[in-house]
């Protein structure tokens, strides 16, 4: 079946964040020890990735769980954010722009309360393809078969007519349980070249 939708991860894909260390930094700034940060703070990542937790409910959590001001929680939030955000791949970004309009396009991300405005901020991400599924709006999240099941349907294109790419393999994988021809990101080049070959 011919191919007429390409969708793309974003984190380490369309974006390229390396760890920034800012749990440790601020553990070090805290007086925590290793790890702390994200172990008090687990469920709270959790939530606001499935749309579970507001903005303001993650940062008055971290308040209450690090024992900081509210200043300071907003300072931890906006760290959390820069490496969240990282930065584009401009490569890809330009790649993904050109298949349209032959090809419909999309996004499928698990993401965190608050990424949708900050990447359209950042990289223009609702002008570059026809529909984004965050997960943080959709309330499930990949590996789940229903979140690739959601974004075929909202392309208006059935499973066999979709690659996806993605930077983590048990995406990948899932996603071609249910149809989908999935392709394990790991450079531009090799991921263009894998596109193109299935476009062809």
């Amino acid at each position: 079946m011919a191919i007429r939708a390409v969708v793309f991860d974003i984190g380490d894909v369309l974006e390229i964040a390396p760890d920034l260390g800012v749990g440790r930094r601020w553990e070090a700034r805290l007086g925590l020890v290793e790890g702390e940060v994200g172990r008090r703070l687990a469920d709270v990542w959790t939530a606001g990735a499935i749309g579970e937790a507001t903005e303001d409910e993650v940062r008055q959590a971290i308040s209450d769980r690090l024992s900081v001001a509210r200043d300071q929680a907003d300072g931890i939030m906006a760290d959390f954010w820069e490496q969240y955000l990282g930065t584009g791949n401009l490569e890809l970004i330009k790649y993904c722009r050109g298949l349209r309009p032959r090809y419909r396009t999309g996004i499928l991300s698990n993401s965190f309360v608050g990424a949708r405005e900050r990447e359209q901020a950042a990289y223009g991400f609702e002008d570059l393809v026809d529909d984004i599924v965050y997960s943080h709006e959709v309330g499930m999240s990949k590996p789940d078969p229903r979140i690739y099941e959601l974004s075929c349907a909202r392309l208006e294109v059935r499973p066999e007519e979709v690659i996806f790419l993605d930077d983590l393999e048990p995406n990948i994988v899932a996603a071609c349980a249910v149809g989908i021809r999935g392709i394990h990101y790991r450079d531009n080049t090799q991921v263009i070249a894998e596109i193109e070959e299935l476009l062809t």
